[in-house]
């Protein structure tokens, strides 16, 4: 396990009021200049005696602003959470001394984060490990090497060594360019492409105004790159509801198969982010579809392969997972379209 690391010193942010600010209220003049902290968290920070004038503390959210004032805002350091065991039942694929492979449900978080201090797969790996993870990873995330989304099930491979760590850790920054890595997902999406196969090279990058979404932005986001087939189209010839793709990374963006897909006009079914606008969809189709999908609180997305070299031994690895039996159910009740 990782040892517990060293006390973080505060972090400092200024911000300097012009005269478009004059009379603003000091809560509201923070959050806008400092957009990494909510309206909220600048209103507790003032309260916290955080905030200061030219050294001097202000505590009063309503101050109003005035032209050339100078603002200090000292942000507490975030504590590392300490992970604990928790008795959480794990689908184990394959487990050696050096690392171990998981097929993962849709619902559970990988690490302990915001909202999330326990029922995480930390949690659950700690019980299942004890003593034997990798700490590269850090107090929260011991033996994490990549992860998967919360509402995204199926393979993940975990590191119980620091070597392994390490190893593995190269072939997912690699992303199968030069080495043997594969992921494949299988992902179930409203409509049918044109094509039978195709790519989508497109970069990705934060939301400009979501902080919660990532968006294809071609002038300032990361290269990703998503190459995808069709398994199967949904519906009668000339009215083709949805399919399901198989598609394989050469990049590991955040989101990244959920925005590529919307960003061709074949959101996830059940993405709430990236595909809210087919809900009119959802409507027209019969039973007992139209109540499978209802009751579906996740997005229809499935990590069915991944293959790497272990790292100690050398041996290529190759593990397959059967789509989850919640987006199975919805597939065969697809077939009957």
């Amino acid at each position: 396990m990782p040892q517990p690391q060293k006390a973080l010193a505060p972090k400092r942010l200024g911000a300097e009021a012009d005269a478009s600010h004059e009379g603003v209220r000091l809560d509201r003049f923070l959050s806008e200049r400092l957009p990494e902290l909510s309206r909220t968290r600048v209103q507790n920070l003032i309260k916290e005696g955080r905030v200061s004038l030219d050294g001097a503390t202000i505590v009063e959210v309503k101050y109003r602003v005035k032209p050339g004032e100078r603002f200090a805002v000292d942000l507490p350091p975030a504590a590392p959470p300490q992970p604990r065991a928790e008795a959480i039942p794990l689908k184990l694929v394959y487990e050696d001394d050096a690392l171990i492979v998981i097929d993962k449900p849709a619902g559970l978080v990988v690490h302990p984060g915001a909202g999330h201090d326990t029922g995480t797969l930390v949690n659950a790996l700690i019980a299942h490990c004890g003593e034997s993870l990798s700490g590269i990873g850090g107090v929260a995330r011991p033996g994490i090497v990549h992860r998967l989304d919360k509402d995204t099930s199926g393979l993940m491979v975990v590191a119980k060594t620091d070597q392994a760590h390490r190893a593995l850790a190269e072939q997912f920054a690699d992303h199968g360019r030069s080495g043997a890595l594969e992921r494949g997902y299988l992902a179930l999406v409203w409509g049918v492409p044109s094509r039978p196969h195709g790519t989508v090279d497109a970069p990705i990058g934060r939301h400009p105004t979501s902080r919660t979404k990532m968006a294809v932005l071609p002038s300032r986001g990361r290269e990703a790159v998503t190459h995808w087939r069709m398994v199967e189209r949904f519906g009668r010839e000339k009215e083709p509801v949805a399919s399901l793709l198989e598609c394989t990374l050469t990049t590991g963006r955040t989101h990244q198969v959920r925005v590529h897909l919307a960003h061709i006009g074949h959101p996830l079914i059940g993405d709430p982010l990236y595909g809210p606008g087919f809900k009119s969809k959802l409507r027209k189709l019969p039973e007992p579809l139209h109540g499978k999908l209802a009751a579906l609180s996740r997005q229809a997305l499935h990590a069915a392969r991944l293959s790497f070299v272990h790292p100690r031994t050398g041996t290529l690895l190759k593990f397959n997972s059967q789509l989850a039996p919640d987006l199975s159910e919805i597939v065969e009740a697809f077939k009957e379209l």
